[in-house]
């Protein structure tokens, strides 16, 4: 089996690891970083559920292989918080229901956070569109996707809608 170096910043810590040349970034994260807020869903790439920001972009972790993220930052959910302090994306979350089981909820939270960072003023449409791809089970999305407005704040959105 190969093995190759690789590192990478990590929640804005450098790490450097050795990995099988096949294994999945959301397999190193979860058993060699111990980012278990990183869940496996399905493991094709459908539901969302181990998506984390690569360079600032949402992935799926379960489609990246390990050393495709040499010399990159990746960012978990546990990366959007200041310490101890919640993202207030993370707090529109808890305050509007939108966690309720909690499995998809850090997949949610970094779509819509690279959402924001796009289009801080997004439209209810916007919102649907980009978590489209994160499948949830419990909320019907409503206090998803309400809680998303929330925390982008007042404002007008860009296409007016």
């Amino acid at each position: 089996m190969t093995e190759l170096a690789i590192a990478f910043t990590l929640n804005g810590e450098r790490r450097a690891l050795r990995v099988p040349a096949h294994r999945t970034l959301l397999h190193v994260l979860r058993d060699d970083c111990g980012a278990v807020e990183v869940k496996e869903g399905c493991g094709e790439g459908v539901c969302g559920t181990c998506t984390v920001l690569l360079d600032g972009e949402p992935v799926s972790s379960c489609l990246v292989l390990a050393p495709r993220v040499a010399g990159r930052d990746v960012v978990t959910l546990r990366g959007l918080c200041e310490g101890d302090a919640l993202h207030p994306l993370q707090e529109a979350f808890v305050a509007h229901g939108a966690a309720q089981c909690g499995f998809c909820t850090p997949g949610m939270i970094l779509t819509a956070y690279a959402l924001l960072r796009e289009r801080p003023h997004p439209t209810r449409a916007d919102v649907r569109r980009a978590i489209a791809g994160n499948l949830c089970r419990c909320t019907g999305y409503t206090k998803i996707v309400d809680a998303i407005l929330a925390a982008a704040g007042p404002g007008e959105p860009r296409d007016g809608a």
